[in-house]
């Protein structure tokens, strides 16, 4: 087995703990009594009242911490201060060690590939399931995103939103984009929705009839593209948690539009956008997460069911693939940046893609507690004016991995899910060709 090299980038994730646990210490230094820099006991409340908020919190403090040391002696906060900082630092780098070394590695078997084209291929996953061998079964077309890869569809036997589709009858085909080849790296987003479409026109001969769409995160912009292009194709569009409006809630996205310029000129110099730089723009929504989730993994029973789960889904995301310099580009300033798609100004090979003119059933799904796709980007997929025309809306108090794996992924995410794309109306094709 590979070694694990997360989370990724490890320099990132370690360094943020340290400079910010070190400042913390630097900062009693420089405010402690007796420092240079510390207020003058004679300080009024006026000057006081214009301190940061950290600041008048350590302040705050510093009467407690004057108790301290008269009882304990002088300089014993300073002592328990480092003594906190070596502890928490050791605790991240147990965390982080106890994940790299585990036992743990995903074992499923992926189901055949019926479909290939440069790296991306088509994964059948009714292929060994009777429910979903009966005719007339409802296939489905299934698209995630070009970033991280689809295994989180499909992480273990039990947690698995493919598998189960399959066991109920439906028979999913997911698009597996694989690593960009040499060509790939030269994609656009119009490249990537022709790719679709063939694909699409590939299921829909072996169905013999037009499949349903669904596209989880960015793939799910893209079938929006694909059901725009491609309307009696498709029978259904079910969207997970897919942005389109990028401007409306920037919250915690400011880093990614600051120097998403930047990147983009990195992306056509070294022709893909990295995997490192995808992951150090996902630290800047939440540059704690991995302390925090870490500590708690260390917490775990290692031999349990949520550390193996914590285990795999870390392996699916620090697992992601490269993406396609034009297509950076596209994302980074044209989607964040000037919020084309929102604006109605995507266009995908000559065609404008309007969400208000498709018209086949969708479902958009949107998980409150999302901090990688906000809800409101993707409510605007199923809004009145400017959404899809026939759209059904359910909103999930979940997040954007947990709609999809956490224990309550099947009941409020799966099944309705299910049962929306078992209920679409059947639309024979006539599509003789890709």
């Amino acid at each position: 087995m590979q070694a694990r090299l997360g989370p990724r980038p490890l320099p990132l994730h370690l360094g943020t703990a340290l400079m910010t646990w070190a400042s913390s210490e630097s900062a009693w230094k420089l405010s402690k009594p007796g420092s240079q820099n510390s207020s003058p006991a004679h300080e009024s409340p006026e000057s006081r009242a214009v301190q940061s908020p950290a600041a008048q919190t350590l302040a705050a403090l510093l009467p407690e911490i004057a108790a301290l040391e008269a009882r304990a002696g002088a300089g014993q906060f300073d002592q328990a201060l480092q003594r906190e900082i070596r502890k928490r630092m050791g605790r991240l780098a147990d965390g982080v060690l106890a994940y790299q070394r585990h036992e743990v590695h995903r074992t499923l078997v992926d189901p055949p590939a019926v479909w290939r084209e440069g790296n991306t291929r088509l994964l059948d996953y009714g292929a060994t399931n009777r429910a979903s061998r009966r005719r007339g079964t409802r296939a489905v077309l299934v698209v995630p995103s070009l970033i991280n890869r689809w295994e989180v569809l499909d992480l273990t036997a039990e947690k698995s939103l493919l598998r189960a589709m399959a066991a109920q009858g439906l028979r999913p085909y997911l698009v597996d984009w694989g690593m960009p080849n040499e060509e790939e790296r030269g994609f656009d987003t119009t490249a990537y929705v022709a790719r679709l479409e063939r694909a699409l026109g590939y299921v829909t001969r072996r169905a013999r009839r037009a499949p349903a769409v669904l596209g989880y995160c960015m793939g799910g912009t893209l079938t929006v593209a694909l059901a725009a292009r491609k309307p009696r194709r498709v029978a259904g569009l079910a969207l997970l948690a897919a942005p389109w409006d990028f401007h409306a809630d920037r919250t915690g996205h400011a880093f990614l539009v600051s120097t998403g310029p930047l990147l983009a000129e990195v992306a056509d110099r070294v022709g893909e956008l990295p995997v490192d730089i995808l992951q150090t723009l996902f630290w800047s929504l939440d540059p704690w997460l991995s302390v925090k989730k870490f500590g708690r993994f260390l917490g775990l029973d290692q031999k349990g069911e949520s550390a193996k789960e914590f285990v795999l889904l870390e392996d699916w995301l620090n697992g992601g693939a490269p993406l396609a310099g034009p297509t950076a580009r596209e994302c980074l300033v044209g989607w964040y940046g000037e919020n084309v798609p929102g604006n109605g100004k995507w266009v995908v090979d000559g065609r404008r893609i309007v969400p208000s003119k498709i018209k086949v059933p969708s479902l958009v799904m949107i998980p409150s507690g999302d901090r990688i796709v906000p809800p409101l980007s993707a409510a605007a997929l199923a809004d009145p004016k400017k959404g899809l025309k026939n759209v059904t809306r359910l909103d999930l108090p979940l997040g954007h991995i947990g709609m999809v794996v956490s224990g309550r992924a099947r009941d409020l995410c799966w099944m309705p899910l299910i049962e929306w794309l078992g209920n679409l109306p059947s639309r024979r094709s006539r599509v003789t060709t890709g």
